[in-house]
């Protein structure tokens, strides 16, 4: 029986992509590995060449993405590239793996999902949380029907010590980064990922003066008031211009990746669900607590690393998706409703009103 040809793998921008050069030591459980890295640092890109064994490394992502060798471009380059690289490379008849945010804007979402659909191929966007252990355990009981019917429901990013990202990225205060599409996109995408299609928004924004790096005019931290399509009401807390809350990122008091849902049944907070069997009061309290392993797991102790486990899951993914040529859990449909609702967002900071979400896609 010939021997299956792996998928060759091509990645831009070696920070958070990093991650996908894994594969390359775990190649027994992959149909794919990284044939070729791009980067603008030229001694980044020699250090992850040597340490992960890939043929070719280029300063260039053009010719990276033009090889012949190459079925699936991952892009984790700075938000405000995205678009162009995911471009050229359904052009050049790749499948693409795109970091969150897909892309920056309303008009770049609604092309990117017409080239996907000119080119035939698959797409998948990197919204992090719905491959993370704990995310998925949590939306699993949830599915179950043991927490009943939503109520209402809650979703944060609360990045403290954001200067240690803008050290680290400097394009993020040279552009700068938009936190709304670059930092909201996150509880935006895990509240669609339980409840489908926002319906309409009603946003704040304040500015901060925490990392003097970041223009001072420019918003950083958010409160987004969301209803879904189904009518259930929602809220979301976007705080990057501000210092570490206590305990940390992964800790009980103010988790980074915030989600709450309260329904008839039960409820579930961050990393703890509490319910009763039918919400019926004389039926005994359960207690559920989820896994908290990959916050340790996700590390590997070099310049920049994080969100290990949930890229080799979603690259598992693109590889099942191309092999059985079906579509990714969070397809080019599903990034554009994310970015068209950082859309409403902005509209409705600057108008101080409601508005309405765009999702015809």
């Amino acid at each position: 029986m010939a021997k299956e040809k792996k998928l060759g793998i091509a990645v831009i921008g070696l920070f958070m992509g990093r991650n996908m050069l894994y594969i390359n030591k775990h190649e027994k459980s992959f149909k794919c590995n990284v044939r070729a890295i791009c980067d603008i640092n030229e001694e980044r890109l020699i250090q992850n060449q040597q340490e992960f064994n890939i043929p070719f490394a280029n300063t260039n992502w053009e010719e990276v993405v033009e090889r012949e060798d190459i079925d699936i471009v991952g892009i984790f380059t700075p938000n405000h590239l995205h678009f162009p690289m995911i471009k050229k490379s359904l052009e050049a008849g790749k499948h693409v793996i795109c970091t969150k945010p897909m892309v920056v804007s309303i008009e770049e979402a609604k092309e990117t999902v017409n080239l996907v659909r000119i080119y035939k191929r698959k797409f998948l966007v990197g919204h992090t949380r719905r491959f993370v252990k704990h995310h998925q355990e949590s939306k699993a009981l949830y599915d179950s029907g043991k927490i009943g019917k939503p109520l209402f429901a809650e979703a944060s990013y609360v990045h403290g010590d954001i200067w240690t990202v803008f050290d680290r990225g400097a394009w993020r205060y040279k552009v700068p980064q938009d936190i709304i599409y670059g930092g909201a996109c996150h509880p935006i995408d895990h509240l669609r990922w339980y409840f489908g299609d926002i319906d309409e928004v009603f946003a704040y924004g304040g500015t901060s003066p925490v990392d003097p790096r970041y223009p001072q005019d420019k918003e950083m931290n958010f409160l987004i008031n969301m209803k879904f399509k189904s009518g259930l009401m929602a809220r979301i807390l976007v705080a990057t211009g501000i210092h570490t809350p206590p305990g940390g990122h992964h800790s009980d008091i103010m988790p980074m990746e915030g989600f709450s849902v309260f329904g008839t049944y039960g409820t579930i907070v961050n990393y703890h669900a509490v319910y009763r069997e039918g919400g019926r009061h004389d039926m005994p309290r359960i207690e559920t607590h989820f896994s908290r392993t990959e916050a340790v797991e996700d590390f590997d102790g070099k310049e920049y690393s994080g969100h290990l486990m949930s890229v080799l899951k979603y690259v598992k993914e693109m590889e099942e998706c191309i092999v059985q040529d079906k579509k990714t859990s969070i397809n080019e449909v599903e990034g554009a409703k994310v970015i068209s609702t950082c859309s409403a967002c902005w509209e409705s900071i600057k108008t101080g009103k409601p508005v309405k979400v765009f999702n015809e896609f």
